[in-house]
């Protein structure tokens, strides 16, 4: 199905893109940047919303243990942005791709004139051939124009470029019947056609220590591409080859069907 989509959001999460002690996994994030990048060559157009920049901020500071304060978070993503889009840069560079950074918060999607800007840009972005890159602005995010994740901006990210399809990257294999870390029985769900309570049941609680939210809150972005024509899968990202599964047409993870536009 993949190769029937021509926009694609990857949606790339923080532990996926860092070591369990917060600082950026690089040798990950250039084997990402290889698929992506091949997604590209295969005629695929490319949106990549990325965590990472708090991590980034971290490492870059080199403090001595990993934010905790919502200031401190701001902080460091204030100075981690700047990094990580270098690291972007020159990964796709070395497979002749030119990169652009976005940056949002909620209260654009909530106006209808500034989503109107944000929908032209991407649009000429992708026609230039760029892979726009997208966060939240995180150093400047509060209450009230949040989006409370990646997750959920992904999906706002979707709707806003008119994609075909969302890859959600994660710590995980996928929507699990009960979570996996606690119950060794536990059944992966490949295909979900209808977001009922049962399903959102199936979430558990939140997820890492580094990330801004577990499975509930990709469910919940799932419901919200979902009902706008756009399916969702999520997959694991530790291994980001995986990706070639999915442009090679293999079935993995969890694909949530979206209803019918």
């Amino acid at each position: 199905m993949i190769k029937n989509c021509k926009r694609i959001v990857i949606k790339i999460g923080t532990s996926t893109l860092t070591y369990p002690n917060g600082a950026l996994n690089l040798r990950r994030i250039e084997i990402l940047v290889q698929t992506i990048a091949d997604f590209k060559n295969a005629g695929h157009e490319v949106v990549v919303v990325s965590s990472g920049a708090v991590g980034a901020g971290y490492a870059k500071l080199a403090l001595s243990e990993y934010p905790k304060t919502l200031e401190e978070k701001q902080a460091c993503a204030a100075v981690g942005q700047s990094q990580l889009m270098k690291i972007y840069e020159n990964f796709f560079a070395n497979y002749t791709h030119t990169v652009a950074q976005i940056l949002m918060t909620k209260d654009v999607v909530d106006d209808e004139h500034r989503l109107s800007l944000v929908k032209n840009t991407f649009n000429t972005l992708l026609k230039m051939n760029c892979i726009p890159i997208v966060n939240e602005n995180d150093s400047v995010s509060c209450d009230g124009i949040r989006f409370g994740g990646n997750d959920t901006l992904s999906a706002y990210v979707a709707i806003a470029c008119d994609a075909d399809i969302i890859i959600n990257l994660s710590d995980i294999d996928g929507l699990y019947d009960k979570d996996p870390r606690k119950n060794n029985d536990a059944k992966l769900i490949s295909r979900v056609e209808k977001i009922t309570d049962e399903v959102v049941s199936y979430a558990g609680g939140a997820g890492t220590e580094r990330g801004t939210g577990g499975m509930l809150t990709k469910i919940n972005a799932a419901k919200i591409a979902t009902e706008n024509g756009i399916p969702m899968i999520i997959l694991n990202g530790e291994n980001p080859r995986i990706l070639y599964d999915i442009l090679d047409g293999k079935h993995t993870g969890t694909y949530f069907a979206a209803k019918r536009r």
